[in-house]
C-alpha cells in the first residue's frame, strides 16, 4: 500500500438511472409489506438477489446495476444534505 487515497471512478453510460432503479425497487418492496432500507442493505451486503421482491420487475432492474454503483448513489444522495445544510450557515 502507497498511503495515497486511491480514486474510484463509475462509468454509468448506456446503463438506467440508478437512482430511478431505486425509487422503482422501494416502492416494489413498500407495496410488497417489506421494510426497503433492511431488504436493500441485505442486498447490498451479501450481493443476494433474494432480498428484491419480483414484484413489478424490481430484482431484474437492480440486478442490472453493479451494488458499488448503487452504494455510490446512495451516499452521493445522502452527503448532498451536508452540501446543503453548509450554505445555509
Amino acid at each position: 500500500m502507497s498511503g495515497e487515497t486511491m480514486r474510484f471512478r463509475v462509468d454509468l453510460e448506456g446503463q438506467p438511472r440508478t437512482e430511478d432503479v431505486l425509487r422503482l425497487v422501494y416502492t416494489a418492496l413498500k407495496e410488497k409489506g417489506y421494510d426497503p432500507t433492511g431488504q436493500l442493505v441485505g442486498y447490498l451486503l451479501s450481493g443476494d438477489p433474494a432480498y428484491i421482491t419480483t414484484y413489478r420487475e424490481a430484482r431484474k432492474q437492480i440486478r442490472a446495476l453493479e451494488r458499488d454503483e448503487l452504494l455510490e448513489e446512495i451516499v452521493e444522495q445522502y452527503l448532498k444534505r451536508f452540501e446543503s445544510s453548509d450554505q445555509e450557515a
